[in-house]
């Protein structure tokens, strides 16, 4: 499997080109089959024309003439002799018409010629009195043996071994080779331009899956492409659609509840009471503050911010020094550059909000870099007591603080990780938080390589 083309053309190629294989191994057997016939009957033809011509020859020819006729005629495969009794026994024919043709082209009558196809059985072993005179036995059979009463007495006995049939060549293999290249070629171009609208396809829905903006996809091309494409575009207007109208949403009445949180405030300052003035402020402040952060994270999911290559590394350690500046202990951790394209500032924020959690809930943020072959990584551990592990992921729902882990008094709205985990969901990534093995917490924002 691993020579497999992992490709459709190649793929599609390949079988194109077994395919090919496996028609031309059929076509070679049936063609190799028939040529193998066609060459034994023209070799048996030339054979019978042979022997007719050597009778007349023998017939019209002196003792010591026929000797020279017959060492002239002799070959590796095809042996003569005249003997005082035929090879072939009286009434012996495996192939009578044959046989017949023989007869009326030398001009014999029937019982003066004998034909027999393949091993002879009949005959004797060697020191025979019968068959003394005859040649030693060959290893493989003869393929054909006939016998011819001369007008002398003697019998002409001649034996054909099977013909060597001469191989292919070259001209067959490089025409097998010039059709499977030209199959394999013309498959892997046709393939190549049938998929293209597919690769067009997975690249809009990767871009889709990171939350980029682009053109729709063209609706043309073969009918399949142009369905799929057609789908396609409808379901990223819908998307759209659905995203703009939850975050218009979302934003109106976080907006629409600032009015009533100030008006709320103003009365608030007419109370008596200093205490009770006290808390009513302290609830209106909060729900401001959380106003506040879900109009925040309404207008990051509503941001069009374009994509573009991004020096990774650099951007984690720019926010690290930020955090540092402001008097909060952070550290960059050396890491390997790496290039990714996203939208930065939406990214700055997500990293930044795990920074900050780690510095106030965990003491001190130690960030860095990872990449692999599937996906890049930023780690941002902390030193504090971490948090259990069924609230793991239950902390990435929106306004949801730990109390037991995290302070009250230094959080903000809880929708810090809500909106790193959106961000990076948005660019085809996510966010997992765990328990070090040596204490504190990790938050791992992981993004596709």
């Amino acid at each position: 499997m691993r020579l497999w083309p992992k490709s459709l053309a190649g793929r599609l190629a390949a079988l194109l080109i077994l395919t090919l294989v496996l028609a031309q191994s059929l076509s070679f057997l049936l063609f190799s089959g028939e040529r193998v016939a066609a060459f034994r009957s023209a070799y048996r033809e030339d054979l019978f024309v042979r022997l007719v011509s050597l009778v007349d020859i023998l017939d019209d020819s002196a003792p010591d003439m026929q000797q020279r006729v017959l060492a002239a005629t002799s070959s590796p495969i095809f042996h003569v002799t005249l003997d005082p009794k035929p090879d072939v026994p009286s009434g012996r024919s495996d192939d009578s018409e044959l046989r017949t043709s023989l007869a009326a082209a030398v001009g014999k009558p029937l019982d003066d010629v004998r034909v027999a196809l393949g091993a002879p059985p009949w005959r004797h072993p060697r020191g025979d009195d019968d068959h003394n005179d005859h040649p030693p036995h060959r290893e493989a059979p003869p393929w054909v043996r006939a016998s011819v009463h001369l007008t002398d007495g003697r019998w002409l006995n001649t034996s054909a071994d099977r013909p060597p049939v001469p191989p292919l060549g070259r001209p067959f293999l490089t025409s097998f080779l010039i059709s499977a290249l030209a199959v394999g070629a013309v498959g892997a171009l046709g393939v190549g331009f049938a998929s293209r609208p597919l690769r067009r396809l997975a690249v809009a829905a990767d871009r889709l899956g990171r939350g980029e903006s682009f053109e729709p996809l063209p609706e043309t091309g073969p009918q399949e492409t142009r369905q799929a494409n057609v789908a396609f575009n409808r379901m990223r207007e819908r998307l759209d659609r659905f995203i703009r109208d939850r975050t218009a949403m979302l934003a109106a009445v976080a907006h629409d509840l600032r009015t009533p949180i100030t008006s709320l405030r103003l009365r608030a300052e007419f109370i008596d009471d200093e205490e009770t003035k006290a808390k009513v402020l302290e609830t209106l402040a909060e729900m401001q503050a959380m106003t506040e952060a879900t109009l925040a994270f309404a207008r990051g999911d509503a941001e069009t911010e374009e994509s573009r290559t991004t020096d990774l590394a650099a951007l984690v350690e720019s926010i690290v020094e930020d955090v540092a500046a402001s008097g909060r202990e952070a550290a960059f951790e050396d890491s390997p550059p790496v290039t990714v394209r996203c939208r930065p500032f939406a990214l700055r924020r997500a990293i930044g909000n795990l920074v900050d959690n780690a510095t106030f809930y965990g003491v001190r943020a130690r960030a860095r870099v990872e990449t692999d072959a599937d996906e890049i990584r930023i780690v941002v551990d902390d030193d504090g007591p971490g948090m259990p592990a069924a609230e793991l992921e239950h902390v990435f729902d929106p306004f949801v603080r730990l109390e037991g882990s995290r302070s009250r008094e230094t959080g903000g709205a809880g929708l810090g990780l809500a909106i790193a985990r959106s961000i990076a969901r948005a660019h085809g990534g996510d966010v997992r938080l765990e328990n070090r093995a040596g204490g504190g917490l990790r938050a791992v924002l992981s993004l596709p390589a």
